[in-house]
């Protein structure tokens, strides 16, 4: 029964999740001059992700978001959905997504509780900004036809933004961990698990 709850619990949790990055999809997204990857909120949803629930559940949340995408429901910033976002510039960032919440996940495991907002900030700037917009970076060269230079210049308005995002992550996350204590295993956890 206690396996039933847990399994219930985590998707319960993965839904959760795929709304809320698909909520903050409604927020209007910001096309920088004529930029053919708009700026959104939705990649704040992806560093929560990460950073609230983990890994494994996090990545599988943006997962059930991209697949509904996939299924043309227009979940992402500006109404968009279908396969032909896929197709599009933005394809490196829709792949880097589910990377970017598992690597937050996993470095936030690894950090250990309590949850540190400091070290978490830098997390969230390696998986939720670096991890996430070297991807985006690749798919502009694969898919808008830009030089690698090109690509940066174009990636270089996202920053800012994603700093600001990673930044609020991390207060939001050190929150939930302490209204929620457990959400994600510890290093102390994992230690006591491999003595028994």
């Amino acid at each position: 029964m206690s396996t039933q709850r847990s399994t219930g619990r985590e998707l319960a949790q993965i839904a959760t999740f795929a709304g809320i990055i698909a909520v903050l999809g409604l927020i209007p997204a910001v096309a920088p001059f004529g930029n053919a990857v708009p700026i959104t909120a939705q990649s704040l949803g992806i560093m929560l992700a990460g950073a609230v629930l983990g890994a494994r559940r996090g990545a599988l949340a943006v997962l059930v978001l991209l697949a509904l995408v996939a299924l043309g429901l227009p979940l992402l910033a500006g109404g968009r959905g279908g396969l032909g976002v896929f197709a599009g510039p933005s394809v490196g960032y829709l792949i880097g997504w589910p990377i970017a919440a598992w690597a937050i996940g996993a470095m936030t495991n690894a950090m250990g509780a309590p949850y540190r907002v400091a070290p978490a900030i830098g997390i969230n700037v390696l998986g939720g900004v670096l991890l996430l917009n070297l991807l985006g970076v690749i798919g502009m060269v694969l898919r808008a036809d830009l030089t690698t230079g090109a690509a940066l210049v174009a990636a270089a308005p996202f920053v800012p933004g994603d700093l600001a995002k990673a930044v609020i992550c991390a207060f939001v996350a050190k929150g939930v961990h302490a209204a929620y204590p457990g959400l994600i295993r510890t290093r102390r956890a994992e230690r006591a698990d491999a003595r028994v």
